[in-house]
């Protein structure tokens, strides 16, 4: 519900904030004092189109702000899906409108569009003479009846037809992939093969390539090797025997002095290192060999590896994932052309099913559509439409989400005229009662918690404004009504009474208040007669006693 309202810099409004009330919140306020003013700044903040004409003269900005309360926890799941975060149950619904257009915040997180439709869908309803209401809506039918119904049939309905949906696009991937060609499956099955023949390994290309570059350089390798072994070893005037020299040396120096024993010991190391060493290099030199078939092996499968790096994907891991991709493409031709024909079965077994219980759905919507019908009509025949007609038109459909009904709420509100479609009954004082018998009746079943009146109340009087008037204040115990009138009857009943004055002293303003008791006996007198006389106050003392 709307607990507060802060409004700043806009149309004639400097600063105002408001709060609201659970139960029935009147406005009222002479004609062009600028009662709609709230009502559109509501709107407004709830996504409505704006512009910079609103913002108060020599202003910069305009600034909406809406303190809601949410008890039912409707939001969570939409703040959730948009990353807002909660604060308990209050949500601020901020709206700035600038010279160079707007933005919309919750709990201080800018939201766009989608986000405040949606949000409005889960808390607000609007009704004016200029607006369609949501009840209005076709589409909107079938859902009002069901959660009238509370059909449990429905739920399991819904979970089966979604696993039916599953099925269907399954199929239509299969038939998707068995509708490749022969000449692209035979196509498909030589990449496959070429790939899976090949054998490849992970780094094979460098291994290979290496291997390539010893085998290609066999006698400058043997060069190279061989001349370093013969330094290191070689009989005469090598490396080894000149170390040999030295330690003896070192040796004799140890007997002399003792300090060099470590100096000696890293000496027959490194001298052992090198024999080691010169030891790898003999060997390694005479183990090369001219090996030309392996050379021509070697090239061949390199070139092989080239050709399919270059095909599929340009390192052998790619090669290897661009095979494992194309085979199970193969593998689901295979797979898609042996069971179209079971999966269709299953599709066909599954929506008989599917069908008989949408046609339960249906019998009982329909066994219960007959039982809120009448009690529309008598809520409607309460507001002074005595000849009024009210049914549910049902139309058999293809199985969708809902069943295989179509649903639209359809009335006659002349004796002499057919049914027709509720979004096309064209007097508004009876799409005023419409909506309000509905939203009666379905008050313990919708999930809304504000609905808005904007002079629902124009265009009737006497006996069907005190009607309009009970039904309000009925409606009134299940969620909160804001609700702008001139009916003296209705206001009578409110649980707070908001009175909107427009002065022009130096310059134009609008003044919101709240009224105390005194106040409201004062503005209900007004209304009843145009003015507060000692006659106008004792009807406004009935009317709020409930004896008129």
């Amino acid at each position: 519900m709307l607990s507060k309202i802060f409004i700043k810099n806009y149309i004639l409004i400097d600063e105002l904030e408001l709060e609201f009330s659970n139960g029935l919140n009147i406005i009222t306020g002479e004609t062009g004092a600028g009662k709609s003013i709230l009502i559109n700044a509501i709107d407004i903040a709830f996504g409505a189109k704006t512009g910079k004409e609103v913002i108060k003269t020599n202003a910069d900005k305009a600034i909406i702000e809406l303190t809601i309360l949410d008890k039912k926890n409707l939001a969570s799941k939409i703040l959730e899906e948009f990353d807002i975060d909660s604060i308990g149950e209050e949500i601020i619904l901020s709206k700035e409108i600038t010279q160079t257009g707007s933005r919309s915040r919750v709990n201080g997180c800018l939201v766009n569009q989608e986000f405040i439709k949606l949000f409005k869908e889960i808390f607000l309803d609007i009704h004016s003479q200029h607006q369609t209401y949501s009840f209005l809506q076709p589409k909107l039918h079938i859902t009002l009846l069901d959660n009238y119904i509370k059909n449990p049939v429905l739920c399991d309905y819904k979970n089966d037809f979604e696993h039916y949906k599953n099925l269907l696009k399954e199929l239509d991937n299969l038939k998707n992939i068995s509708e490749k060609t022969e000449e692209q499956i035979d196509f498909l099955k030589f990449q496959v093969n070429e790939i899976e023949e090949a054998a490849l390994i992970l780094n094979e290309d460098e291994e290979l390539n290496n291997e390539l570059s010893v085998l290609e350089n066999v006698e400058k390798l043997k060069e190279l090797t061989g001349s370093s072994y013969w330094t290191l070893s070689g009989d005469d005037g090598s490396i080894m025997e000149a170390l040999f020299q030295i330690k003896m040396s070192i040796s004799k120096a140890v007997g002399l002095d003792s300090s060099l024993e470590e100096t000696e010991t890293q000496l027959i190391n490194a001298i052992e290192i090198l024999k080691d060493l010169s030891s790898s290099l003999r060997d390694y030199s005479t183990s090369l060999e001219n090996d030309t078939e392996r050379i021509n092996k070697i090239q061949e499968r390199l070139f092989l590896i080239e050709k399919l790096k270059r095909k599929y994907g340009g390192t052998i891991e790619k090669v290897l994932e661009t095979g494992e991709k194309l085979r199970k493409e193969l593998d689901g031709i295979e797979f898609s052309t042996q069971n179209i024909e079971a999966l269709e079965a299953e599709i066909e077994k599954y929506r008989k099913e599917l069908f008989t219980k949408a046609s339960e759905i249906s019998a009982i919507r329909k066994t219960h559509s007959k039982k809120l019908s009448e009690l529309i009509v008598e809520k409607l025949e309460k507001l002074e439409l005595p000849k009024v007609r009210f049914e549910i038109g049902f139309e058999e459909t293809e199985l969708g989400a809902n069943g295989i009904d179509k649903i639209e709420f359809l009335i006659s509100t002349n004796i002499s005229e057919g049914l027709k479609p509720l979004a096309k009954v064209a007097s508004g004082g009876e799409i005023s009662r419409v909506m309000l018998a509905i939203k009666t009746i379905f008050a313990q079943t919708d999930n809304i918690d504000t609905v808005i009146f904007d002079e629902i109340d124009t265009g009737i009087s006497g006996k069907t404004s005190q009607s309009v008037a009970d039904e309000v204040k009925e409606l009134a115990k299940y969620m909160q009504i804001i609700m702008i009138t001139h009916q003296a009857i209705i206001a009578s009943k409110s649980d707070k009474h908001i009175y909107v004055r427009k002065t022009q002293d130096d310059k134009t303003c609008v003044n919101i208040s709240i009224l105390d008791e005194k106040e409201k006996l004062n503005a209900i007198a007004e209304l009843a007669s145009g003015e507060i006389t000692d006659e106008s106050l004792k009807l406004a003392k009935l009317l709020i006693k409930g004896a008129v």
